[in-house]
């Protein structure tokens, strides 16, 4: 077996222009991985912020470096300390993002960053999941009790912003799964027609979840009840700041949860959940993904088709 796998790497920090697609060493797998074969990685913010290096505050890495981290595939060799999985299972998560990542023929995982793939999607469209599943998942409901989140119930209404996107698409069918009362904005090229602005028509909901930053931020809080809750995953507001407003913050930081990519695994067999991709890329084309990312107003998700 060659030494050597196709991947899409950085070279150098930049824009779309320094994806290179090539060459690279495959990875090894350490006694608690697992070697995945690549067949579908998903595009996400992170990936491009990586690449243009807005994120080295946030995650050190060494160049060259394998881009994107949310992949599906199939388990092609497992070290001698992973259990709960077999060689040949399809599985889908998101691997470390301070590592090398899955833009490429191979990624190696460990077992608390997958779960087995659902069953009724192909691999490009369980590798648009992993992240934006999870943020919304863990945004809404929080199962590790040391991350705080909206902490949602049955009957309670709910403001998302930036439903059309990755994250809002899968926020906005979870609180209705949860029997929330969903109310929904999104950018104007998702809409058929312009409305007033949102603090203008809602009041008093239970919570706020952020997809957008910058004025939506502040512009939310006045449509909170007493005590509500506004979770962002761009910054937000620091618990200080919300407390002078009578309100909580949650700040979302997305982390791997193999429970709950299991969980969201069955709402997509149930069918509660629908993955919506908007475009698919092959992995030559990254550069192309990047730039269809990075202009924004994207319904649903990006993917490399990276192996048929």
């Amino acid at each position: 077996m060659s030494a050597f796998m196709k991947a899409v790497r950085i070279h150098e920090y930049g824009g779309p222009e320094v994806l290179r697609y090539e060459d690279a060493p495959r990875p090894l797998a350490s006694s608690d991985q697992a070697m995945v074969r690549v067949h579908g990685s998903g595009v996400n913010p992170i990936d491009w912020k990586v690449r243009a290096g807005q994120a080295r505050a946030l995650l050190s890495h060494s160049l060259p470096l394998i881009v994107g981290w949310d992949f599906s595939g199939i388990i092609e060799s497992l070290g001698e300390s992973v259990s709960g999985f077999k060689v040949g299972d399809a599985v889908y998560g998101r691997a470390d993002p301070s590592q090398n990542g899955s833009y490429a023929d191979y990624v190696a995982v460990r077992a608390s960053e997958m779960a087995q793939k659902p069953r009724n999607l192909d691999h490009v469209h369980a590798a648009g999941v992993p992240l934006a599943g999870l943020t919304a998942f863990q945004a809404l409901f929080g199962t590790d009790a040391r991350a705080p989140s909206i902490d949602l119930s049955k009957g309670q209404r709910i403001l998302i912003h930036g439903a059309a996107g990755g994250v809002g698409s899968f926020a906005v069918q979870l609180a209705r799964w949860r029997g929330a009362r969903v109310i929904a904005t999104t950018s104007a090229d998702h809409a058929s027609h312009r409305t007033r602005r949102f603090e203008q028509v809602v009041k008093d909901v239970d919570a706020v979840l952020d997809l957008v930053g910058g004025d939506v931020t502040t512009r939310s809080i006045g449509v909170l009840r007493p005590g509500g809750v506004l979770a962002s995953t761009l910054g937000g507001l620091t618990p200080q700041q919300a407390e002078r407003r009578g309100i909580r913050a949650v700040n979302v930081f997305t982390k791997s949860s193999p429970s709950e990519l299991a969980a969201l695994a069955s709402l997509i067999e149930d069918g509660v959940l629908k993955v919506t991709v908007s475009q698919i890329f092959s992995l030559e084309e990254a550069a192309k993904a990047h730039a269809a990312s990075e202009a924004g107003h994207t319904r649903g998700k990006i993917v490399l088709r990276v192996t048929s």
